[in-house]
């Protein structure tokens, strides 16, 4: 049996995220019928237990869907935001407008990860605005989630380090990034997803404790580590 996680990315910001929410439900709604059709013989998809995550604007789009902004035959069991971002600032958000600017104020019934990055607020140079601004940020999506939840910064990389190295240029030139090695960002942001996931859904906690109780075992620098059971 596998266990999946949907997945969404987009980094650039449009007035709207609607047609996003609505194809990633329709996603959703494929995957009984035709997710079997696609997988190897004898493998058998275990959709009872299944994740939604997101970065950047698509981390917007999979806590839109798990809000209830489109509708799926699907429950999902976990909710992972990989440096989410609603908008360009808290006055002008991106549609659906799901940041209430209240604490736990997401009616979430599922664990929730919200992992950040630490440069994302900043500018790369005075030409282009911080990928991932404040009020609409990493920071503001866990304010808002209500336990069981999990909050990790990337201290010291930026909101496109996570990308691989073949990523477009056009897209990396404008977030300002870290001087850090980038693959032990990626090493760190995979170890913890799927720590959380084993937690949450494998009922396996115990990669998970150890990196909340000693953040200095991942590779990259973890501040703030945060975790909320009620």
């Amino acid at each position: 049996m596998q266990h999946f996680l949907m997945q969404f990315n987009n980094c650039i910001i449009p007035l709207g995220d609607a047609n996003d929410i609505a194809a990633a439900a329709k996603v959703a709604d494929w995957l009984p019928d035709g997710l079997p059709s696609v997988l190897p013989e004898g493998v058998q998809p275990e959709l009872s237990k299944l994740a939604l995550a997101g970065h950047s604007r698509g981390g917007h789009t999979a806590f839109s869907l798990a809000l209830g902004h489109a509708k799926t035959h699907l429950t999902f069991s976990a909710l992972v935001g990989l440096d989410p971002v609603a908008g360009k600032g808290k006055s002008s958000q991106l549609k659906p407008k799901i940041l209430t600017y209240e604490p736990s104020s997401f009616d979430i019934a599922m664990p929730v990860l919200v992992i950040g990055t630490g440069l994302g607020e900043e500018k790369k140079n005075i030409f282009f605005p911080p990928c991932a601004p404040n009020d609409v940020n990493h920071a503001e999506f866990y304010r808002e989630c209500r336990p069981p939840c999990s909050y990790i910064v990337t201290k010291d990389y930026g909101h496109l380090d996570m990308l691989d190295y073949n990523a477009s240029k056009l897209m990396t030139c404008v977030c300002k990034d870290g001087s850090g090695c980038k693959d032990k960002m990626r090493w760190c942001v995979s170890g913890i997803m799927v720590a959380f996931l084993n937690a949450t859904i494998g009922e396996k906690h115990g990669d998970l404790e150890a990196i909340l109780r000693d953040p200095t075992v991942a590779p990259a620098t973890l501040d703030p580590v945060e975790h909320r059971l009620a």
